[in-house]
């Protein structure tokens, strides 16, 4: 699948931590997400999740793929993008432009992840991140997502 060969680039993450969490840290990091976990705090970082990327398409063509999904769904309505990003209990993929970036949402993770972002792009991503109250950064290590 196209979207594939974006797992194995650069990517940055979009959280609402401003960095990553170092490895000694205890172990309190889990306890946190699994208060932002919570459906009433979740739902709260699905609607910051869903602002951004409402915004990005406006800049940018989207193609959603949803869980397995392999044909996509290119630039849906907004009301319909909101309700995938905020309602959705699969993973989804993003293809940004013209294939230049992948957007991930996973159906239980209390971050975005983007894949080989432009500068551009990526400026564009923390101007519409810091609006809504969550950060950018890139991992020190990348690893496999």
């Amino acid at each position: 699948m196209v979207i594939d060969i974006f797992f194995e680039k650069e990517y940055w993450v979009v959280d609402f931590l401003p960095k990553q969490v170092p490895e000694n840290a205890g172990g309190r990091f889990f306890s946190v997400e699994d208060y932002y976990l919570e459906p009433s705090r979740y739902v709260v970082l699905r609607e910051q999740f869903s602002d951004i990327l409402l915004k990005l398409y406006c800049y940018y063509d989207l193609r959603l793929f949803i869980g397995d999904d392999t044909e996509g769904l290119v630039n849906p309505d907004p009301e319909r993008l909101a309700d995938l990003v905020k309602g959705n209990q699969d993973n989804l993929c993003i293809l940004v432009g013209t294939s230049d970036a992948l957007i991930t949402v996973s159906r239980d993770d209390t971050c975005m992840t983007a894949y080989a972002p432009a500068e551009d792009l990526l400026e564009l991503i923390r101007a519409l991140a810091g609006a809504v109250g969550l950060f950018v950064w890139k991992p020190a290590v990348q690893s496999d997502m």
